[in-house]
């Protein structure tokens, strides 16, 4: 079944523009984070952890790994933070492990150079060898290697999409099934709309970026199990967005599944990733430890 696609402004105008100027659409997402804050330093406290651990030679090349309680080894779900692939770091995200290493799954937040001081390859590049690393080094963390999920918020949605597409074995030299699945939140699967407005100024995607790194342009679909997840609040680009690349991928043999909590807009969505008891946790949860 082919998902209803809602309607939006066209390319280029300042109407759609404003419907992926998140900031300004929920301005109380400052509080969000500074509530989130303290959460993330508990959670070191309270679970086996490792921060700052590095996956390559840039300042930013880490990573913060999160355990559960007990011996493993046990199911990995990666994060990838957004920002629109220009802010933002893993320091206000860590909350989101609590929830996971409560039911016995690892949690390990990357981390990457931020446009413009690198090109999107460059960050694409660093989430394949963070990943790759993960897989590599698992046994030093207690990690099941044949168990890795990709999960990842808004450009970190992106980049989960570009992750599930990855030719592992040209790109890092591992397995071609490396990653067994992801879920991605409030992602954005098409750049052109990116590239036609304000951040533009800031990201400067050229034509070779849009068409080479827009996930819905892929001539193929992976066929892992994805959750494709935007909030039922946020705006209708974010949820185009998404059914698009459900619709697309699962026309070309996907398995892409489809979640839109009530409510949630592009920050709470988060909040939601975090509670156990939430349908989108409970769905996460069971893809990892079902193994896709």
């Amino acid at each position: 079944m082919m998902l209803e696609l809602p309607m939006q402004p066209p390319i280029g105008t300042p109407e759609l523009d404003a419907q992926y100027n998140n900031r300004a659409m929920v301005p109380e997402h400052v509080q969000m984070y500074e509530a989130w804050q303290p959460m993330c330093g508990q959670v070191m406290r309270d679970f086996p952890s490792h921060q700052g651990v590095a996956y390559g030679t840039s300042k930013r090349e880490i990573m913060d790994i999160v355990l559960p309680k007990g011996p493993g080894p046990h199911p990995l779900l990666v994060y990838i933070h957004g920002g629109y692939w220009m802010s933002r770091d893993i320091s206000d995200q860590t909350f989101l492990a609590r929830a996971y290493a409560d039911a016995g799954i690892a949690f390990a937040l990357i981390e990457y150079d931020l446009i413009p001081s690198v090109r999107m390859a460059d960050v694409i590049r660093q989430c394949r060898t963070a990943t790759q690393w993960l897989h590599d080094h698992a046994g030093d963390y207690g990690i099941d290697r044949e168990r890795i999920f990709v999960s990842g918020h808004s450009a970190g949605g992106h980049l989960t999409a570009v992750m599930a597409a990855t030719d592992w074995p040209a790109e890092t030299g591992g397995p071609k099934n490396l990653m067994k699945g992801g879920i991605a939140l409030s992602g954005i699967y098409d750049l052109a709309p990116i590239q036609a407005g304000y951040m533009q100024e800031t990201l400067a995607l050229t034509d070779e970026e849009v068409e080479r790194d827009s996930p819905l342009n892929d001539a193929t679909a992976p066929t892992m199990p994805l959750l494709v997840v935007p909030g039922g609040g946020e705006s209708d680009a974010f949820k185009w967005q998404s059914r698009s690349l459900v619709n697309a991928w699962n026309a070309k043999g996907g398995d892409l599944r489809y979640l839109e909590p009530a409510g949630c807009n592009h920050f709470t969505i988060l909040a939601e990733f975090a509670d156990p008891e939430s349908e989108l946790a409970r769905a996460t949860m069971a893809l990892v430890k079902n193994g896709g």
